[in-house]
């Protein structure tokens, strides 16, 4: 794993902390960062000291405001399809390579779970959180937020349909309120306070408490035995996105995949006559 340009990687205590840092732009991603995180998800899968992650922006005024609108679509995320195209080949500037049915989606680089990175991720939204930032959003698996973040999608505002942001966000909030961050675009914005009566975000602290907030988390994670974990989130992913029959034929399976009965008996000799320090919530 190389250095990296627009985002900062640190290990500590098994949690990999992410940030995304250009702060200049409001931590906008342009192909820099996909191409960076793509890489950085994909060496993360065998990167086992990592057992959880810690992903947030620089500075405390966004988390990611989506897309690089400066660098421009076909000069951006579509420069490696055209410099493979076939000479001749038309390559769209609304996201489409030589038909309609060959779209570009940008999460397929930004996100860690469509890169086969299945460890704990813990959001910390420091501030805006726009547009393609709720590809991120959308497969954290924990999300906290700090006092003064905001929600929303600019989509429609400027002409383009929102598509793949309200996907993500369907898998966590209701319908009524996707559509309404959807179709609402620049003119509203959720506060983090509803996005936990919501349901969105688990937990809002100050701001100077968000990062100490998402580590305690993500330590607490990273202390349980990896495939005990690892097997809980596919489980519970599984269980989101398909029937329950389906997702309940899948879990015996990944049990016996995961469940190692050594731990169990470890974990009963650790915690014989005493507990893990807990808090309430």
């Amino acid at each position: 794993m190389g250095a990296f340009e627009t985002i900062l990687f640190e290990e500590r205590d098994g949690v990999g902390i992410v940030t995304l840092h250009r702060p200049e732009v409001l931590n906008a991603f342009n192909q820099k960062m996909q191409d960076e995180l793509r890489e950085l998800w994909r060496s993360l899968r065998t990167n086992d000291d990592v057992r959880a992650i810690v992903w947030t922006g620089s500075g405390e005024k966004a988390f990611c405001s989506g897309i690089d609108r400066k660098e421009s679509i076909e000069e951006g995320y579509l420069r490696r399809e055209r410099n493979r195209a076939p000479e001749g080949e038309r390559v769209s500037k609304s996201g489409r390579v030589s038909t309609p049915y060959m779209y570009n989606d940008p999460g397929s680089d930004l996100n860690p779970k469509a890169n086969g990175l299945w460890k704990p991720v813990v959001a910390a939204v420091n501030g805006m959180a726009c547009g393609g930032a709720l590809y991120m959003l959308g497969e954290a698996d924990v999300i906290i937020a700090a006092e003064h973040a905001t929600f929303f999608d600019p989509h429609v505002s400027y002409g383009m349909v929102a598509g793949f942001e309200p996907t993500h966000l369907l898998q966590k909030l209701p319908l009524g309120e996707t559509l309404r961050v959807a179709l609402m675009g620049v003119h509203e914005r959720m506060s983090a306070a509803r996005a936990y009566q919501l349901g969105l975000v688990s937990e809002i602290t100050p701001a100077g408490e968000l990062m100490e907030r998402a580590m305690w988390i993500a330590t607490r994670i990273a202390s349980a035995p990896v495939l005990a974990v690892q097997g809980t989130l596919r489980a519970i992913w599984a269980a989101n996105e398909l029937s329950r029959s389906a997702a309940l034929a899948q879990v015996s399976a990944l049990i016996s995949l995961g469940t190692q009965y050594e731990n169990i008996e470890q974990g009963h000799e650790t915690f014989k006559g005493s507990r893990p320090e807990w808090k309430l919530r």
